[in-house]
């Protein structure tokens, strides 16, 4: 079958979300084809080129989110009255208000109506680019701000929060102006497959609306729940109108999927919140490649059994802190023990975050020395994977006895399967999906509670058996769930779901113009060649006289006669 695999600010380009998971997947599906429908968020995404690409993508196609092409489209006189009879319904529905026409229309169906109303006036335009960043947009959603029934937070937007909200929207609205929905592109493609939510989604919603072509959404992150968490200081008018918009894009492409997938139970909790039916939920595990980590994972040996190991992005989600203030009690029961933090910082609050945990624990842990004329040294050590001592991440997790997880925010912790699948021992904070992914083959304490995270790291530094009896639990359980084979072969399955409960419906017509409704049979997608049957051969198993013609009766058996 051909997929179409709609991306935002990943695969395949190098740097961004999902790139390694898709990539993973076109490769490991090599029998089908691809075609990859890719949408950039900065201009550095695009000057780091691509990954190298799988033999069976059969094209890609890009287009830009950071950066507002003029299309050169001028709207006239009856174009620019539906623009804004849709647009002012679209801004309506986000502000709470009633619709212009007084009907009692479901708010659901009333964005979707407005939605593909400027989906169809793009397509028959070339292009809506100029009209979504004109001042008619922006007085369309002063309108719905200011019309009876808007609530509290829409009626106190100033014009600098309609301003911002209006380029939000034109930012989002992007995939509407672009010519991807023709017979020739995602028309052309058996199942359009969304590798996250929000923009991505928009363009398999748009081909589903055209051409009937199956839509799959997978979400490891949700996209509404990460725009509810960022942009804290963002004014109340401008987080509610946007946060309407990212809400009700999220329950259409939910609504309007085949299947929506989620990488843990925690993420489907958050779909199925977000509007999404339960019996459409599937829940797909990210795949993890295990054979970095065979040989850790399969060595009982531990560099240093009086080491804990924290392993991530320094960030302020991951609360090093705790763990510092947690190792300091550590200390006091065992002063042998170090800490060994690895990891680079995410971008410039991440490095000032990791200064602050560098300051933190040389004021925590002055240098200590072994005697009088030894040199001093910290127990907590800052590293990152690359180095002599450290070159490659399973050397990492092999450096210590327990793996560390102090996080307060995470979604599904990777890092904490990859300790897994080396066979270490972890203690982890009770958020996101930990607990799902751990399955009881590690220890969960509460989240900001630095001296539960000690305990329950002392109790297994002092316990070599339990952590060996963890750490082999850990690993058959990972190897079970997050491997990429597993992956690979759950995403197959759902393909072919998709493909036999949707099918697209093509006509196919002959030399004269009439429809050939079994032109393209069912066994013309197997991969395989078909031979001619030999004649003169029976099954197996099956007497010869079984594989002779038939014997024609030429004399007709008389009927039984009835009783009188």
């Amino acid at each position: 079958m051909r997929i179409g695999l709609l991306t935002e600010g990943g695969y395949p380009y190098v740097s961004g979300d999902a790139r390694l998971w898709c990539d993973r997947l076109v490769r490991g599906l090599a029998q089908h084809e691809f075609d990859v429908y890719a949408l950039s968020r900065s201009e550095h995404q695009e000057d780091e080129g691509w990954t190298p690409l799988s033999p069976n993508v059969r094209r890609v196609r890009t287009a830009s989110l950071w950066m507002a092409e003029d299309d050169g489209v001028i709207l006239g006189r009856r174009a620019r009255r539906r623009f804004t009879e849709y647009f002012g319904e679209l801004a309506a529905v986000l502000c709470g208000a009633a619709s212009e026409g007084g009907t009692s229309t479901p708010e659901a169906d009333r964005f979707a109506n407005a939605l593909y109303g400027l989906a169809g006036l793009a397509r028959e335009e070339g292009g809506l680019a100029g009209a979504l960043r004109s001042e008619a947009a922006v007085r369309a959603l002063e309108r719905a701000c200011r019309a009876p029934g808007a609530h509290r937070a829409a009626r106190e937007a100033r014009v600098p929060d309609l301003l911002a909200v209006a380029a939000h929207l034109e930012r989002a609205l992007r995939p509407l102006s672009l010519d991807w929905y023709e017979d020739d592109g995602l028309g052309a493609v058996d199942l359009c497959h969304a590798a996250s939510g929000g923009p991505a989604a928009l363009p398999g919603l748009l081909a589903r609306h055209f051409t009937g072509v199956p839509l799959l959404v997978t979400e490891y992150g949700v996209r509404l729940r990460t725009h509810y968490l960022t942009a804290p200081d963002a004014p109340p008018a401008v987080r509610s109108l946007l946060a309407a918009f990212h809400g009700r894009l999220a329950a259409e492409a939910y609504g309007q999927a085949e299947v929506v997938t989620a990488g843990n139970t925690h993420a489907r909790r958050w779909q199925e919140r977000c509007g999404a039916d339960r019996e459409k939920l599937r829940t797909v595990y990210p795949g993890m490649d295990a054979r970095p980590y065979a040989e850790v994972g399969e060595s009982a040996e531990c560099a240093d059994p009086d080491a804990l190991v924290w392993v991530g992005r320094v960030e302020p989600a991951k609360d090093l802190v705790s763990l510092l203030h947690a190792f300091a009690e550590i200390r006091k029961q065992e002063p042998k023990t170090r800490l060994r933090i690895v990891g680079a910082p995410a971008g410039t609050e991440g490095a000032a975050y990791l200064a602050h945990c560098r300051a933190l624990a040389a004021h925590l842990f002055p240098d200590e020395a072994e005697g009088p004329h030894a040199a001093g040294h910290n127990p907590v050590s800052f590293e990152e994977v690359g180095g002599p001592e450290l070159p490659a991440l399973a050397d990492a997790y092999a450096s210590g006895a327990v793996t560390v997880l102090s996080s307060v925010v995470e979604g599904f912790p990777v890092g904490l399967a990859e300790a897994m699948l080396c066979g270490r021992a972890t203690v982890s904070t009770d958020v996101g999906a930990v607990v799902e992914v751990i399955g009881g083959t590690g220890l969960v304490v509460p989240p900001r509670n630095p001296r539960a995270l000690a305990e329950a790291c002392v109790a297994l530094l002092r316990d070599p058996e339990r952590r060996e009896r963890l750490g082999a639990a850990a690993r058959a359980r990972a190897l079970e769930l997050f491997t990429v084979e597993q992956n690979i072969e759950a995403f197959h399955s759902i393909y072919l779901e998709i493909v036999s409960r949707a099918p697209v419906r093509r006509d196919v017509f002959d030399a004269a113009g009439e429809p050939l409704p079994f032109a393209v049979p069912a066994e013309a997608r197997v991969p395989v060649r078909w031979a001619a049957p030999t004649p003169g051969l029976a099954a197996r198993g099956v007497p010869g006289w079984a594989g002779d013609s038939p014997v024609r009766a030429t004399t007709p058996v008389p009927a039984p006669e009835r009783a009188r």
